[in-house]
C-alpha cells in the first residue's frame, strides 16, 4: 500500500497537532439546583447534632461545690470592721542585732549555726586568743613585780624616817624615798588597770550573744581576720534576731492616717499561711512622714506569735475599727467573703437548699475581719453558702456538695 500524500504547504508537525485533543474545551457537567441546599443543610445538621450531644453530656453532670454557712451573731454583740488593709512585713521589736568584734583576730570557730536559738551570753564567735593570753600573763608578772617593789620602798621609807629622826639623814634623803614610794604606788594603779584591759580583750576574743535570738546570718569565714568598727557593715559577724517580740511594719498614705491610732486593733496574715490570722495591735507611729512616697511607717505588735513567722516574711495587714453594736440590738449576719459575689454592681450569693442552688440577692454593711463581711439584707443567718469558684451554677440546678 502506496503511503497517504500529505497536503500541499503542511508539514508533519502540523498534522500532529490537528490529530492532538483539547481538553481546554470541555465544560464541566452542571450540578442540579438542589444541590446546594441540600449540603448546606447536611452541615447545619451535624453541628446541630454536635451541640446537642455536648449539652447533654453537660446536662448529665452535677457541679459540685463547696460550701460554707453564714451566721448570726448573739443579740447586742459587738463588731468590729476593717478600715484599711495593706501589705507589709514581719520585723522584730529590737530590729535586727548585728554583732562584731572588739579587738582584732582571727576567726578560730563559729559556735553556730543559721537557723539556731541561742540564749543570752552564749558564745557564738570564738577568735585566735594566744597573742592576748600572752600579752595578759606579761602585764601579771609586772604586776607582781610592782607590788615588790612596792614593799621595797616602803622599808626603805621606814628606814629613812628612823635616820631623819635622828639627825643621821638629811631631809633630801627622806623626799627622795617618799617620792619612790608613790612612784611605785603609781605604777602598781596603772598595772591593775592594764592587766583589768587585757583580761576584758581576753574575754572578747569569745563573741557572746547579747540577748535572746535566731541566727539569721554569719558573715565571714573560719580563717579570716576580723577587725572592729569598719565602713558598709565590714565589721560584722554574725547577726541576730530576737524573737521574743514580733511586729508587722507597713507604709500607710498620708491621706489614710485618720484612720489609724495606737492601741487599734489589727489582723495579720501571712502571704505564705493564708488560713492563719494572728491578731494584733497598732503600738508604734513613727515620727516623720516619708516626703517621697507620702507615707508614714506603722508598726502592729503581733499578739500570739508561733514558730510559723519568719522575720521579713511578707504579710497582709488589716485595721479594724472599734468594735460596734449592731443596729436595733439584734445580732449581725456574717457571710464569708469568697461567698458574696457581684454582677452589674448588685451583690449576690449562691445558697445550696435541698442539693439545689438558689441566688439570692445580699446587702454588704462592711468588712468585720477575719475573711468576713457583715450582710445588712438579704441572709437570716445558718444558710448554706456556695464558696470558691465552680462552673455550671444555675437556679434551680442540683449540685453536689463536697467538703
Amino acid at each position: 500500500m502506496s503511503p497517504v500524500a500529505s497536503e500541499p504547504g503542511r508539514s508533519v508537525r502540523d498534522e500532529l497537532s490537528a490529530l492532538r485533543i483539547d481538553r481546554s474545551q470541555r465544560t464541566a457537567a452542571p450540578r442540579p439546583p438542589w444541590f446546594k441546599p441540600v449540603l448546606a443543610g447536611a452541615i447545619a445538621l451535624v453541628l446541630l447534632l454536635v451541640c446537642f450531644v455536648t449539652w447533654r453530656a453537660t446536662l448529665g453532670r452535677t457541679p459540685q461545690v463547696k460550701v460554707a454557712y453564714a451566721t448570726r451573731t448573739t443579740p447586742g454583740a459587738r463588731q468590729a470592721g476593717a478600715v484599711l488593709t495593706g501589705s507589709g512585713y514581719v520585723v522584730t521589736g529590737d530590729r535586727y542585732i548585728s554583732l562584731g568584734v572588739r579587738v582584732p583576730g582571727r576567726i578560730e570557730a563559729y559556735l553556730v549555726d543559721e537557723g539556731e536559738v541561742v540564749t543570752a551570753g552564749q558564745p557564738l564567735v570564738r577568735l585566735d586568743d594566744r597573742n592576748y593570753a600572752a600579752a595578759l600573763r606579761e602585764a601579771r608578772a609586772s604586776l607582781h613585780l610592782a607590788h615588790a617593789n612596792l614593799d621595797l620602798r616602803r622599808k626603805e621609807l621606814v628606814r629613812s624616817e628612823e635616820l631623819r629622826n635622828r639627825n643621821v639623814a638629811s631631809q633630801a634623803d627622806l623626799d627622795v624615798k617618799q617620792n619612790q614610794l608613790s612612784v611605785a604606788q603609781a605604777e602598781i594603779e596603772r598595772l591593775v588597770a592594764r592587766t583589768a584591759q587585757l583580761e576584758l580583750d581576753l574575754e572578747d576574743t569569745v563573741l557572746r550573744a547579747p540577748a535572746n535570738g535566731v541566727v539569721l546570718e554569719k558573715f565571714k569565714e573560719v580563717g579570716e581576720i576580723a577587725v572592729p568598727g569598719g565602713f558598709a557593715g565590714s565589721g560584722e559577724l554574725i547577726r541576730l534576731a530576737n524573737m521574743d517580740e514580733l511586729r508587722a511594719e507597713i507604709d500607710v498614705n498620708e491621706s489614710d492616717l485618720s484612720k489609724i491610732e495606737i492601741g487599734q486593733p489589727a489582723e495579720v496574715v501571712p502571704d505564705a499561711y493564708s488560713d492563719r490570722k494572728y491578731r494584733a495591735s497598732v503600738v508604734k507611729l513613727y515620727p516623720q512622714i516619708n516626703r517621697q512616697k507620702g507615707t508614714l511607717k506603722v508598726e502592729v505588735k503581733i499578739l500570739e506569735p508561733d514558730e510559723k513567722l519568719r522575720p521579713d516574711m511578707s504579710v497582709r495587714i488589716t485595721f479594724l475599727r472599734e468594735a460596734q453594736a449592731a443596729p436595733g440590738g439584734e445580732g449581725a449576719v456574717l457571710a464569708p467573703r469568697e461567698a458574696v459575689r457581684s454582677e452589674g454592681g448588685a451583690s449576690f450569693v449562691w445558697v445550696v437548699t435541698q442539693d439545689h442552688l438558689r441566688r439570692l440577692a445580699v446587702e454588704t454593711a462592711g468588712d468585720a475581719g477575719s475573711g468576713q463581711v457583715i450582710v445588712a439584707k438579704g441572709l437570716a443567718g445558718g444558710e448554706a453558702l456556695v464558696v470558691g469558684e465552680a462552673e455550671g451554677l444555675a437556679e434551680g440546678r442540683a449540685v453536689e456538695v463536697i467538703p
